[in-house]
């Protein structure tokens, strides 16, 4: 797919066509993602994907937005902003490095809508991110959309996964710098009240 416009800046520069993944099945051994960019899509049951202790054996439906991109890619602020908290979630399938960021804007109405609601403060929790990129960060620093607030993680650093960043939107603020990014699928909906639609934010990828 090639990258929509939106109201906010992107959060990666896609600029190229990107893959939209679909994690509720198993891909063949061995298969690849035929662009470098990617998108993991919100509020999708991936089975047999979360296998480390951190899972429980249960947690497998996903409640953040994943863009995948190569190690060290840029991460833009949509929007204008402070930094809530620095976070290492370092178990294995974990964050990783993590970032935590506060606003109080107007988001849409909806997905890809053009009507825009009265301005909320909500957080944003990114994740699988390098350690390096946040060490000039401060809690409280304020930041500007299109500004650089981080970059993309090894796989050495980041969890264990293939580099991309996690998002997820939050009503309340993240506690001990981290967020459940998979729930059990019986707490989905529970989930969803308090994650939102990353794509607000993001912009309609899919």
């Amino acid at each position: 797919m090639d990258e929509p416009s939106h109201a906010f800046h992107p959060t990666l520069l896609f600029d190229e066509s990107y893959w939209v993944h679909d994690f509720s099945r198993p891909s063949p051994d061995g298969w690849k993602a035929p662009y470098r960019y990617s998108v993991g899509r919100y509020d999708e049951n991936r089975p047999m994907m979360y296998t480390t202790e951190l899972f429980e054996g249960e947690r497998t439906h996903h409640v953040g937005l994943d863009l995948g991109a190569p190690h060290d890619t840029p991460v833009y602020a949509f929007g204008d902003g402070k930094i809530f908290a620095i976070a290492m979630n370092d178990e294995p399938g974990s964050y990783g490095p993590t970032l935590i960021t506060e606003h109080h804007l107007s988001l849409p109405d909806a997905v890809g809508g053009q009507q825009m609601q009265e301005a909320r403060t909500f957080w944003v929790l990114y994740g699988h991110l390098s350690w390096d990129s946040l060490q000039d960060w401060t809690a409280g620093d304020r930041f500007e959309a299109g500004d650089v607030i981080a970059r993309l993680g090894h796989e050495d650093e980041n969890g264990g996964w293939p580099p991309h960043v996690h998002v997820q939107m939050a009503w309340k603020p993240p506690e001990d710098g981290d967020l459940p990014g998979v729930v059990r699928p019986a707490d989905r909906e529970a989930a969803l009240q308090q994650f939102p639609d990353p794509r607000l934010i993001c912009g309609p990828l899919y």
